[in-house]
């Protein structure tokens, strides 16, 4: 049982190296795919690991949806502590309910259902139970009646898991941070996790976890050790084996990964079974393997980082012919990954610019100025009404805080800046017309949910 990972060559392991770096090319040549992180892991070890500058092994990442998978575990734990009851209604922990909820499906929702995104509504009810309770998203989730019978059909389902967290939270009297610290968090070593908040102060449960990709990756090592870490038992086995097998069929969905089954809060797979969050998060467990493969990314085509996983990495675990050789090759190029900054011409004097107003589709960035700052210029925007500041790499990445930055002078004359927000997926790209004194902006992939206010670690 495992409580750190040492470091072992891939061949030691079973792996040729040949296939890891074919993954790697592969994520960085394949359209709307862009990683940002990668740890392997054989038998609790580590295989490979590498992080693409400007992303670091320390910093969080916000994980989406992957966020599912922590939040199932408080459950998992919580049912282990017989706190929580799988066959009972999810009403009976908000009796206060009662009165208001009459539909009869409704009120045969299990807390097994809303584990499998089976509530029996037949799509997504986020907005429809915002709109019948603003105020209690709980409420207006038990006011949307279910369109067949609860545990009948799948849809992935947001509410569902934000009962889970409410649920968790009812019967602990803790937030989900506060009940994971001691019975997961710290076991398994993982440090920095937060968790954003809605306005009542509840944690999202269905998104907004930033953590570590060793502490995704701990999270898979869990459930490929079958709840047991360093000798401890943490979540019962009976609970991972339903956790992790299909709950409730999903041959709809589009994609040949996400259509082979969901089990509470995991997605089944083609090979073994995953957690995922938007924009590629990946926490992929392969039992058969004895394999956990952890991803965090700014990826709009996941099924072709699945792909790209199965046709290079999956036949280089106990290959035939392992290349020895090839361990040095992977781990020097694990150490020099890196996203590509800005190209282009040194930059001018962008002090006389003074503030520009941004167009575009960067919601909520309202002006941003530049001011030198030794050798370097910096840059100065107001986003969402917090001033961010940032000093500009040109040829490479500048960070600080949750930014990085790198900025040249193109072709045209204009300023290309492209700035990261290192604690999630997402990015922008800047561009300054010095003679218009026009400044356009884009994400590259938009924020999800609180807008703006995604794009850093919540303050604890």
């Amino acid at each position: 049982m495992t409580t750190t990972f040492p470091r072992t060559a891939p061949s030691a392991l079973g792996i040729d190296a040949r296939g890891v770096t074919a993954f790697l090319d592969a994520l960085e040549h394949t359209p709307d795919v862009e990683p940002h992180s990668i740890v392997l892991l054989r038998h609790g070890q580590v295989a490979a690991q590498g992080w693409w500058d400007p992303y670091r092994p320390d910093r969080v990442h916000l994980l989406y949806s992957l966020s599912k998978s922590f939040t199932a575990a408080a459950v998992g734990i919580a049912v282990r502590e017989d706190l929580i009851d799988l066959d009972a209604t999810v009403l009976s922990y908000f009796p206060e309910l009662d009165a208001d909820v009459t539909d009869a499906r409704s009120r045969r929702i299990r807390v097994r259902h809303v584990l499998a995104m089976a509530s029996g509504h037949r799509e997504e009810t986020l907005d429809r139970a915002r709109a019948a309770d603003p105020d209690d998203l709980v409420r207006g989730f038990l006011l949307t009646p279910p369109d067949e019978e609860p545990g009948s059909v799948f849809a992935y389902n947001q509410p569902c898991t934000y009962t889970l967290g409410a649920i968790v939270r009812r019967v602990s009297g803790q937030s989900l941070v506060e009940y994971l610290r001691p019975r997961l968090l710290d076991p398994l070593g993982i440090g920095d996790l937060a968790w954003r908040r809605d306005e009542t102060g509840a944690e999202l449960g269905f998104s907004g976890c930033y953590a570590t990709t060793d502490a995704v990756a701990r999270l898979g090592q869990l459930y490929l050790q079958r709840g047991v870490w360093d000798g401890e038992r943490i979540l019962d086995e009976d609970w991972v084996a339903a956790a992790t097998s299909t709950q409730v069929a999903n041959p709809d969905e589009g994609n040949p990964d996400w259509s082979q089954g969901y089990g509470f809060q995991f997605w089944m797979a083609r090979h073994g079974f995953r957690g995922d969050g938007a924009y590629g998060q990946f926490c992929v467990v392969l039992p058969e393997q004895d394999v956990v493969l952890a991803l965090t990314g700014q990826s709009l085509d996941m099924q072709a980082v699945l792909d790209a996983a199965w046709q290079h990495l999956l036949p280089a675990i106990d290959a035939a012919d392992v290349d020895v050789a090839a361990d040095a090759v992977l781990e020097a190029r694990l150490a020099s990954l890196g996203l590509p900054p800005v190209r282009g011409g040194s930059l001018p004097d962008l002090a006389a610019l003074g503030p520009l107003r941004a167009s575009g589709d960067l919601g909520g960035l309202d002006t941003v100025a530049f001011d030198r700052d030794g050798d370097t210029w910096r840059l100065v925007a107001t986003l969402d009404g917090q001033e961010l500041t940032v000093p500009l790499g040109e040829g490479t990445w500048a960070t600080e805080g949750p930014l990085a930055a790198s900025a040249a002078v193109d072709e045209d004359g204009s300023v290309v800046v492209h700035l990261r927000f290192v604690e999630t997926p997402h990015a922008a790209r800047l561009r300054v017309d010095p003679v218009a004194r026009t400044l356009g902006a884009a994400w590259v992939t938009q924020p999800l949910h609180d807008g703006p206010l995604t794009l850093r670690r919540p303050s604890d």
